[in-house]
């Protein structure tokens, strides 16, 4: 990849995480749960990790967090409110043991304080001479908002403390949240117990935030002056003696085994917690050993986050519906009463297909567990049977589709089995079902991708009947969608511009967005390269050579059954045609004074150099091309470590000259 490139996707992960910070810490609105925010944190660290060249003041590895809002007075928290570095798996946690030895320069035995992460707003309470004197947010970790009045309002936080012991000068740290029962009364004002705690903090008025039933844990210390207490598990006792409360599942643990069972026993047993936690903290008990081991740039050296592996809670099923995709394929989606995942209000789960159906024997007003892990569609993994009523009954999976066509499984030649996923027959666009589905992929961004032109808009359009075909979008009314309500001129006139400005599109992008089954946008480009222009795809279709594209290596006779039956149905052919003439799609264009030109290759066994991906980019770089089969058309076999004994033969039989990898390099000097 070049230079240019990595620096564009770093950038592009950087302005992601910009947005999400704002959306988390500022509106207190996150779109996406904290295992995909953490993935997107981990991307960027480890593109810079890799290529030095990369750096950003917006990066995690330099910004702890969003800058605080306006609406509040702002305060520099005496000690960095630091975030943690994660943990998803047992080799993580050996990595941070072993970089706490590397540090030290030896092996020592080591205690952990094992503390639940619990989904809430931190919070720092400054205190001197036992009176609580500022409450401050989290913020970018150097700098908070001033919430004093706000947090004072919470039962749990002290404001006077009078025991002897209790630090002159001294900062308390934990975090505000909200238990789920009592969330349950205010869910229709917010999304999640999170969002509920957040919002509350940064009302203006400290008599609204005093209606929502705020609690706060305490869990460590930011400043603090004194040499008495030894150990993190000492502080947290001397916390609770001081009159704040800490968490009940707090324990000493000694090695990473420990950890990782209690982290097992811990994540199945979360879901019956009174509040939400999205994983265990770790943290070396010793306080002297913390001081010794200090801080990177934007995380302590001696405690980690172990973030659980995924996200599930349990619901019931209200309904199960039928969606039908651009391929036909139909898939059941059970609605279920609203429940938060990982942050997520999830209303919705797929039961993929008719078979798992049977399999876990779901029916409707079950109450099942739905799990949601990382980007995967939130589906169900089990039924509750114990909660099950006997008047229950089977669910019927439908024979026919919503659009009325009988549906069919397909007969799989290689398992010699029927597919689970049972599909509508394609017949073009007669299937509404999908063909509205069709024209959402068409508008895609990995498509023709028209800003303005999303999802919801194309259901409204196709209600409205302004589209029934991909070119009708080309030939749309803008006098009637500038009357209908929520367009204006601006919008009509932003849409009209993105739709012209999508008539310019590249072979392969315009091969992905037909919506061919098997042909996603790495098949696309394959036969674009093959094809060179618009115009020869058309007439290898016409003329019935699809099956020449065998030749292209990556293309198989999945594709060339699917590209078949697709053109069958006529209708698709003249669509497709029809779309050319409207658009400008762009020609291939290959470099064709190369030192290959007009020779093909074709590879077998492991090349010990380069991989087959770059090696055939090196082939088409200087015009050559690369096929998949061994046939007349052939001009040299490069043969790897362990080439495939039958190819090797054929070549000979047919006189194709064999070369070594060694010989095929120096072609290209």
């Amino acid at each position: 990849m070049k230079e240019s490139e990595i620096r564009s996707n770093y950038l592009k992960k950087i302005n992601e995480l910009k947005k999400h910070n704002k959306l988390y810490f500022e509106d207190s609105s996150p779109i996406i749960s904290d295992k995909d925010y953490d993935k997107i944190k981990k991307d960027i660290l480890n593109l810079e990790k890799k290529f030095s060249f990369l750096k950003n003041d917006s990066s995690p590895s330099v910004s702890l967090g969003y800058t605080p809002s306006k609406n509040f007075i702002k305060s520099k928290h005496r000690v960095k409110m630091l975030s943690l570095s994660n943990a998803f798996d047992a080799e993580d946690l050996e990595n941070f043991e072993k970089k706490i030895f590397n540090y030290l320069n030896k092996k020592i035995a080591l205690d952990y304080s094992v503390e639940p992460k619990i989904d809430g707003i931190s919070a720092s309470l400054t205190y001197k001479n036992g009176s609580l004197i500022m409450g401050t947010s989290r913020g970018d970790g150097t700098t908070g908002e001033v919430i004093t009045e706000n947090l004072k309002t919470i039962k749990d936080i002290p404001q006077k403390i009078t025991s002897k012991d209790f630090p002159n000068d001294i900062d308390i740290r934990g975090e505000v949240f909200i238990k789920r029962s009592e969330f349950d009364k205010l869910k229709n004002d917010f999304a999640n117990p999170r969002n509920a705690a957040s919002g509350s903090l940064r009302q203006k008025n400290p008599n609204e935030t005093k209606k929502i039933p705020l609690n706060f844990v305490a869990y460590t210390y930011g400043y603090f002056k004194s040499g008495q207490i030894r150990k993190q598990s000492d502080f947290l006792n001397s916390l609770q003696r001081w009159g704040f409360k800490t968490n009940e599942h707090n324990k000493i643990l000694n090695s990473i085994d420990d950890l990782i069972n209690f982290h097992k026993k811990f994540e199945k047993e979360r879901f019956d917690l009174e509040y939400d936690v999205d994983g265990l903290v770790y943290k070396i008990n010793s306080l002297e050993l913390q001081k010794r081991l200090g801080f990177t740039a934007n995380s302590p050296r001696w405690a980690i986050a172990h973030k659980f592996s995924a996200d599930s809670a349990f619901s019931q099923i209200i309904d199960i519906n039928i969606q039908v995709g651009r391929t036909g394929a139909l898939t059941p989606v059970a609605r279920i009463k609203p429940v938060n995942i990982g942050g997520v209000v999830v209303s919705n789960a797929t039961l993929h297909n008719e078979d798992e159906i049977i399999r876990k024997d779901i029916r409707l007003h079950d109450t099942v567990k739905i799990e949601r892990a990382g980007d995967v569609i939130p589906h169900v993994i089990s039924v509750d049977l114990k909660k099950r009523k006997k008047s229950s009954k089977k669910f019927v999976f439908p024979k026919k589709c919503p659009c009325g066509f009988d549906t069919t499984k397909e007969f799989n030649k290689v398992t010699k089995k029927f597919d689970a996923v049972r599909r509508c027959p394609d017949r073009g666009f007669e299937c509404e079902k999908m063909a509205v589905e069709k024209i959402k992929h068409f508008i895609s961004k990995e498509a023709l991708n028209i800003d303005g032109l999303g999802k919801k808009v194309v259901e409204k359009f196709w209600d409205l009947k302004l589209i029934r075909f991909p070119q009708d979008i080309f030939n749309l009314d803008y006098t009637q969608i500038s009357k209908l309500e929520g367009w204006g001129n601006l919008s009509v006139s932003n849409l009209k511009f993105s739709i012209d400005q999508s008539k310019k599109v590249s072979l392969d992008k315009f091969l992905y967005s037909i919506g061919i089954r098997h042909i996603g946008i790495e098949n696309a480009k394959l036969l674009a390269e093959y094809t060179k222009s618009i115009s020869n795809f058309l007439n290898f279709i016409k003329n019935k050579k699809i099956n020449e594209f065998l030749n292209i290596d990556g293309i198989g006779d999945t594709q060339i059954n699917s590209l078949k039956k697709f053109f069958e149905n006529k209708s698709n052919y003249k669509i497709i045609e029809k779309l050319s003439s409207i658009l400008n799609i762009s020609d291939l264009k290959l470099n064709k004074n190369g030192k290959l030109l007009n020779n093909s290759f074709m590879f077998t066994g492991k090349l010990s150099n380069m991989s087959r991906a770059e090696a055939k980019s090196l082939i088409e770089e200087n015009s050559g091309s690369v096929v998949s089969s061994v046939n007349k058309k052939l001009k040299y076999l490069i043969i790897g470590d362990k080439p495939t004994n039958r190819k090797v033969e054929q070549a000979k039989e047919l006189g194709i000259k064999i070369l070594s990898e060694k010989e095929w390099l120096n072609l290209l000097n």
